[in-house]
């Protein structure tokens, strides 16, 4: 059975088991938002740890010899997850420019105002594993890109080559993230895009670790220079991990703190 295969057979189990009750999407919530915002933020550099993580979040506490940014990273991670579950009752056809610069502006809110929400206007390059250097969407051209990026996610099915949704998720973070239209924030912004496709078509979160990270890299990496089933594999082997979480979850009645 391939790995799609058993997405669709736990989806359907736990579709069998929904409504889930308010207090076991309480508990889910704990676990996931805290692990999501650990996860991503530290990809991205921010040093807080898990369980520092957490004090922030549910105690609001502040963490001695930290910056204000990375608490800041914190606290907007979780309204960012907040916001995209609100935007999850829109159907993926129906999200709007406006919607992504809304996710990006809180990620950067208190951070960077200036370019919050805004396309970037300088050239970004990153290097690469082999040595190369790879150089990201011409500012000139980010407008037009992120065109043809909305007509694509906007697209009734089928979309060539992405016709599962999990699929057309880890196609549409890899597609934002190669243009790269803001100055910071992209990889967050496009980990919770990512998580909107999966919620709005009845999916669950995944959660990137950071402890892959670099197997996450070089997944970009290889879909950049065109080898794409790395990126799904590594997505598709996330989201069966996270139905099989829920799962256990509502069998055993785990209530996560």
């Amino acid at each position: 059975m391939s790995t799609l295969s058993i997405i669709d057979a736990l989806k359907k189990e736990l579709d069998e088991l929904r409504p889930l009750n308010p207090e076991e999407l309480r508990s889910l919530h704990t676990l996931l938002d805290i692990q999501f915002t650990y996860d991503s933020c530290a990809i991205e550099g921010n040093t807080l740890s898990y369980q520092e993580t957490k004090i922030v979040l549910l105690e609001g506490i502040t963490i001695g010899g930290k910056s204000v940014r990375e608490h800041l990273e914190i606290i907007n991670h979780k309204e960012a997850i907040d916001y995209i579950a609100e935007l999850s009752s829109k159907h993926t056809t129906e999200i709007t420019r406006t919607d992504i610069f809304n996710i990006h502006s809180i990620i950067l809110k208190g951070i960077d105002s200036k370019n919050a929400g805004q396309y970037r206007t300088v050239p970004v390059y990153t290097l690469l594993k082999d040595g190369t250097t790879h150089a990201f969407c011409d500012p000139l051209l980010i407008a037009d890109e992120m065109d043809a990026f909305f007509d694509w996610l906007t697209k009734e099915d089928p979309r060539p080559g992405c016709t599962h949704p999990v699929i057309i998720a880890a196609e549409a973070h890899t597609r934002f993230v190669n243009i790269h239209p803001f100055v910071d924030g992209n990889g967050r912004t496009a980990r919770l895009l990512l998580n909107l496709v999966l919620l709005q078509n009845g999916y669950v979160p995944v959660i990137i670790k950071n402890k892959d990270r670099a197997h996450y890299l070089d997944a970009i990496e290889s879909w950049q220079r065109g080898n794409k089933e790395d990126f799904y594999t590594l997505i598709m082997n996330y989201e069966k991990e996270t139905l099989e979480i829920y799962l256990q979850t509502i069998k055993e009645k785990i209530i996560w703190k």
